[in-house]
């Protein structure tokens, strides 16, 4: 078990406790701090600030991701999907939406906007080689394996 601390901000006091909406849900709900309502116009995006900060031991990644009935319903996801929140930083999580769709998206305070999921991170060293061993793919990438 990792512990995480988190801090609510002022603007995130009184707003919710930092929880999962159901017992088997991967994600913790991330609700918009702020004051008054919000919108994001078509085709554009704008930073929602959440009300808390985290520390994070290192080792330990979160990641900001959309939720899936208004990426749906209302053509809004995250923009960097998924963001990442590195162990170092401390300043308030914040979620980058963008409106994919033709009309005015809402937020008010308190509306589930996102979901940041908790990730282990491999100890990884990375080696400098002047060779790579071969494999099928080679070199191929987007969209060389096609679609079938």
């Amino acid at each position: 078990m990792n512990d995480i601390l988190f801090k609510y901000l002022e603007n995130g006091k009184g707003l919710y406790q930092i929880k999962k909406a159901t017992a088997g849900s991967a994600g913790f709900d991330l609700l918009a701090a702020c004051k008054d309502e919000m919108g994001i116009e078509p085709n554009k995006s704008l930073l929602i600030p959440c009300g808390f900060a985290l520390q994070m031991p290192n080792g330990i990644e979160a990641q900001v991701r959309p939720r899936s009935g208004i990426a749906l319903k209302n053509s809004v996801t995250v923009l960097n999907s998924p963001g990442t929140i590195d162990a170092d930083y401390r300043g308030e999580i914040c979620v980058i939406l963008i409106n994919h769709s033709n009309k005015k998206f809402l937020i008010s305070r308190g509306m589930r906007i996102a979901q940041m999921v908790f990730m282990k991170l491999p100890d990884i060293k990375l080696i400098e080689s002047e060779d790579l061993d071969k494999s099928d793919r080679g070199s191929g990438g987007f969209g060389s394996t096609g679609v079938m």
